[in-house]
């Protein structure tokens, strides 16, 4: 079954139950088990079925088996957020006197380098671009490798092999976040990445209607983690669980994935809401149309800009003189580089003068959304950066950000020109 195919059928049966053609939302905290001994088998997990929605929900059931399906993935796990989904992707590894590997060039910055810090996991980092420096931060405490397929804001592409096949060198576990992507332009697993984190408020959802985070595994990840001595708290008995071993779980289960529901969910409970995974199940429907305009709009976007006289730099992995061009062609499904685009102007108030100007174009932080969106991210989404900071990871003042929607492209550009004009 192809991906446009799983995301409109997978994993709901409308000859079942109502027949109710969009999956039903249960808005529901708890649920009836029938009989004590129903309620105890899916406790001590000897059956599965719902048993209090901080654990399990109908509605992000589906949600979760069908994104694992479009993902490439055996399981999908749901989140409150995207940050939810990185916090539980990396909780789910390390602890106190360990350390993750992180990319130079990420969105999540705060939590990875310095909220992780306080709970005493240090975040060593690389340069994604090219990797050369990665092998040499790894040491037996290290318990991931977190990088961005495509880097926002600065759109760039990650030097994939060369991070994967250093990481399978030593058994170390890769997280990508895959969010700027998706698995419409980027097959994570395939391409031999563990674990895949997005923030499914983004072009999952398409509408900047509902906050939301998935996580899922490569099929293969098992194996990674079974007897590892990196990650022992899969390969020992877990005493909340009356001695459950994860890396011993039948293989047809994903003892990542699982964990995280079991132990991580049960524990901080940054769980999905029911009528959010409503509204992801909805944008995952169209995600593939989506994806195809947004690309379609933003390289034709990319091109007007490169060439207008104010604009002093582009990033779209589209343009052949980028510096990801290469590997956006290498990695990327077709070479499309999906929505965001970054330019530079050069000056702090040419870019805000710009920004106040346009008339299409939303002055918002969200990305992903079917309109198209624009911001200032040296005094938004990266504001906590200092200025040594920002210019180390390519966010300088006169950097404007864009997230190009589904409009007419036409009506897009004469809106940007006009803007650069005033």
């Amino acid at each position: 079954m192809n991906q446009e195919t799983i995301a409109t059928h997978f994993g709901y049966n409308t000859k079942s139950g109502t027949g109710a053609m969009a999956v039903p939302v249960y808005m529901s905290a708890a649920f009836d088990f029938g009989s004590s001994d129903t309620a105890a088998a899916r406790f001590a997990l000897k059956e599965f079925g719902p048993i209090y929605s901080r654990l399990t929900n109908p509605t992000l059931d589906v949600l979760e088996t069908r994104f694992a399906a479009f993902a490439g993935a055996k399981m999908a796990i749901s989140t409150s957020s995207g940050e939810a989904a990185i916090f539980y992707a990396i909780a789910n590894l390390a602890q106190a006197g360990d350390n993750i590997i992180v990319a130079q060039k990420i969105y999540a910055g705060s939590l990875l380098t310095k909220t992780f810090k306080r709970f005493g996991i240090q975040a060593k980092i690389f340069d994604a671009d090219s990797a050369d420096d990665l092998e040499a931060l790894i040491d037996d405490k290290t318990k991931a490798i977190f990088f961005e397929s495509l880097a926002n804001p600065q759109i760039s592409v990650a030097n994939i092999q060369k991070i994967v096949d250093i990481a399978k060198k030593h058994k170390v576990i890769t997280i990508v976040d895959n969010t700027v992507a998706t698995p419409v332009l980027f097959d994570a697993h395939t391409h031999g990445i563990d674990v895949a984190v997005y923030s499914a408020t983004k072009y999952i959802n398409g509408n900047g209607t509902a906050l939301g985070g998935l996580i899922t595994a490569s099929n293969h990840l098992n194996s990674i983690i079974k007897n590892n001595p990196r990650y022992e708290w899969f390969n020992e008995p877990d005493d909340t669980y009356h001695g459950l071993i994860y890396a011993q779980l039948p293989d047809e289960l994903d003892c990542y994935i699982l964990r995280i529901k079991l132990c991580l969910l049960r524990d901080i409970g940054a769980t999905l809401a029911p009528h959010s995974a409503f509204m992801m199940i909805q944008g995952l429907e169209t995600l593939s149309l989506r994806m195809a305009k947004v690309c379609e709009n933003a390289e034709k976007i990319a091109n007007f800009l490169s060439s207008h006289p104010k604009v002093k730099n582009v990033n779209y992995p589209t343009l052949k003189d980028n510096p990801s061009y290469e590997k956006a062609q290498k990695y990327l499904k077709n070479g499309k580089a999906s929505g965001l685009i970054s330019f530079d102007l050069g000056d702090k108030q040419l870019a805000t003068r710009v920004i106040n100007a346009v008339k299409l174009f939303s002055i918002v932080v969200n990305i992903g959304d079917s309109k198209s969106l624009i911001t200032h991210p040296a005094s938004t989404t990266h504001f906590q950066l200092s200025d040594d900071e920002l210019n180390a990871v390519g966010v300088g003042p006169g950097v404007i950000r864009l997230s190009i929607g589904i409009e007419n492209v036409d009506d897009l550009i004469t809106d940007l020109d006009n803007a650069l004009q005033a």
